[in-house]
């Protein structure tokens, strides 16, 4: 592993585990001031939606600065950001506390700029041929976060209060900010001058004139939407309903998830060699496998079935998921892709937000094993728009 890679995902691994304990600080915070559940569900929202805004106009920033500052002044941003939260909550009250949403927006405003040019800085700093085993660690630590974290900061809301753990979070952010400023430099800037309009559309252009771009872009439209029937508000519903299981089948089937995606993500890396020269195989594979273990977790009424599925499911979309992102960033330039993953984040967090929506909604109307049902034969479509075009699915390396 390479100083820069090295720097890369430590300093983004800070921030990551700095973002679950601000955010669970939050939701605790609010829930404790409202007594409203709907009041902390607003924090996911929030989030998604700005996020989603900061995908459609980060491509304007790219044109002014290198990924390394774009990167290093967001984490500088958000630092600001929480300090000014973390000094606000000993004045909130049911009377201000929406204050805190328009904080929680700016903070997933520059989160949506650095998590492109992150994804993005990976092929500057790894060798080709060490590019699926890089996005394979990257993907094994940050997951591994979101499994353990959640819990970790739910236990520190026990014995710190909310404010204490928004401290706790800067100084996490102010390492991170450090570590990113170490960085090697990185420009990707166009070589002739454009417009506004024509930056924030350079990526989408990009993404729909390149063959294997193009499809992938339908797989992310499909799969964020599949997807959704995961969020924790859902998985809940499906155990007290389908399963008819305590509230801790809850906490264990989505957590199965995450450490499923690790399995999938450590698989990925200790056998990246035999992936790297099969990609279209496996990612044929992870979908068409997540295709059957989906359609039959929406089935079953074991819960420990149920686990072992959840788990599966995990493995499987990792499977496919890593070698496909090896697939984008070896099908464009390097400086292109920057702009490539502001596109497919904006389709990631829109999409999300109107599927959890309609997913809801369905759920309501169908029952939830029906959108489960749904999910899965969302994912047999993908399986199909590979099969068809998987001789577009290989390492391609294109060099300026």
């Amino acid at each position: 592993m390479n100083r820069n890679f090295a720097l890369l995902v430590v300093g983004q691994s800070l921030a990551n585990i700095g973002d679950v304990l601000y955010i669970v600080s939050v939701i605790k915070t609010i829930f404790e001031l409202t007594g409203s559940a709907a009041s902390s569900s607003m924090v996911p929202f929030t989030i998604t939606t700005a996020m989603f805004i900061s995908s459609l106009l980060t491509p304007l920033l790219m044109e002014k600065l290198s990924l390394k500052w774009m990167m290093a002044g967001s984490q500088i941003g958000k630092t600001l950001l929480l300090i000014i939260m973390g000094l606000m909550f000993t004045h909130l009250t049911e009377t201000n506390y929406y204050l805190i949403f328009f904080f929680i927006g700016l903070i997933a405003l520059l989160d949506g700029c650095a998590n492109p040019v992150m994804k993005a800085l990976v092929p500057f700093y790894v060798e080709p041929e060490h590019l699926l085993k890089a996005n394979a660690v990257t993907e094994t630590v940050l997951q591994m976060i979101q499994a353990l974290m959640w819990f970790v900061g739910s236990l520190l809301l026990i014995v710190l209060h909310p404010q204490q753990i928004i401290w706790l979070a800067c100084s996490l952010f102010v390492l991170s900010s450090f570590l990113v400023c170490l960085l090697e430099n990185v420009r990707c800037r166009s070589h002739a001058p454009k417009g506004k309009w024509a930056q924030i559309m350079e990526g989408w252009q990009v993404l729909f004139r390149t063959p294997v771009l193009k499809r992938i872009a339908w797989i992310d439209f499909f799969e964020t939407i599949a997807t959704t029937v995961w969020i924790s508000a859902i998985l809940l519903v499906f155990v007290n309903e389908a399963l008819h299981a305590d509230e801790k089948w809850w906490g264990f089937i989505n957590g199965a998830f995450f450490f499923g995606m690790i399995a999938g993500s450590v698989f990925c890396w200790r056998y990246s060699a035999f992936v790297e020269r099969r990609l279209a195989a496996f990612i044929l594979a992870g979908s068409f496998a997540g295709f059957i273990v989906t359609l039959l977790f929406g089935l079953v009424h074991d819960p420990f079935i149920a686990l072992l599925l959840s788990f599966s499911v995990g493995i499987f979309s990792q499977i496919k998921g890593i070698p496909q992102q090896t697939v984008i960033q070896s099908s464009v330039y390097k400086e292109q892709l920057p702009k490539v993953y502001s596109s497919l984040g904006a389709i990631g967090t829109g999409i999300f937000g109107v599927g959890s929506l309609l997913m809801g909604i369905l759920a309501d109307l169908s029952g939830v094993r029906g959108i489960f049902v749904l999910s899965g034969l969302l994912l047999g479509l993908i399986t199909v728009i590979v099969y068809r075009n998987k001789q577009l699915f290989a390492v391609n390396v294109v060099e300026k």
